[in-house]
């Protein structure tokens, strides 16, 4: 059974002995205009505010925990507007990772069922649940961010239904080519993960098409050039649809140098 610390009072972001440092340290963040740290504040306070946010196993949540979680968690929505978190309140974050007993696909297709250790999850029914050391960021960006990812699944799951990879989209986006980009995207992928084809992405994105967009959500924030080199359709679409371009703020890592 488990023991769970809640955060109390809720951290204010302007009497923080450690923020803005903390937020300026994190790459993930490196360019960021003063108009968007301004909302990635905003949105970080809300987001303190309004989710009830527990330590699993004793686990102890200091400022720097929340603070590192909430600025990862908030990135994605620095333009888009509070709401987008809405319909789920509860995040729990473990000492390590932890085990999950739900059945899981492999990235060949493949239904397992029985124990697996997963370092985070977001359940339909409710919580996102975070691993601590797979959510603190190191001092590089590689592409793997399970903040983002599991938050990823969350706007997926805005419409009621169960991750899909076809998130509710703006009034002004064209759900064809939406449709259109990842999914040639996620065949030409699942295609090389199956057949034994080096790739450049995580190849847990070969598994569904949720996990797909999950994971190409990471590598939009964390290395957007490379995603942008190996789909760029897919990063037109996640650019309209989180309305921020990173390949525009970000260094180019993990490519060769590009005009962008």
């Amino acid at each position: 059974m488990l023991n769970f610390l809640r955060r109390k009072p809720p951290i204010d972001l302007a009497s923080s002995t450690i923020w803005p440092a903390l937020g300026r340290a994190m790459p993930l963040l490196a360019g960021l205009s003063e108009a968007e740290w301004n909302r990635l504040e905003s949105r970080m306070n809300t987001f303190l505010a309004e989710k009830a946010i527990s330590g699993a196993h004793d686990f102890e949540l200091d400022e720097t925990v929340l603070l590192t979680v909430a600025a990862q968690a908030c990135l994605p929505l620095i333009n888009l507007d509070d709401s987008a978190y809405r319909g789920w309140s509860d995040v729990v974050i473990y000492p390590a990772s932890f085990i999950s007993r739900e059945a899981w696909r492999d990235a060949s297709g493949l239904v397992h069922e029985g124990e697996q250790h997963v370092a985070g999850m977001a359940r339909s029914d409710g919580p996102v649940l975070l691993s601590w050391p797979d959510s603190r960021r190191g001092p590089a960006l590689d592409g793997r961010n399970v903040v983002i990812h599991e938050c990823a699944h969350k706007l997926d799951m805005r419409d009621d239904s169960a991750a899909n990879g076809f998130p509710p989209l703006h009034a002004e986006m064209d759900r064809a080519a939406w449709t259109k980009a990842l999914s040639r995207a996620y065949a030409d992928f699942s295609h090389k993960v199956a057949n034994g084809f080096p790739v450049a992405i995580d190849p847990y994105a070969a598994t569904d098409p949720a996990e797909f967009f999950a994971v190409v959500s990471e590598y939009f924030f964390e290395l957007p050039h490379l995603l942008h080199l190996e789909y760029p359709a897919v990063y037109e679409q996640l650019r309209q649809f989180y309305r921020q371009d990173p390949g525009l703020r970000l260094p180019v890592i993990g490519v060769e140098e590009m005009e962008w």
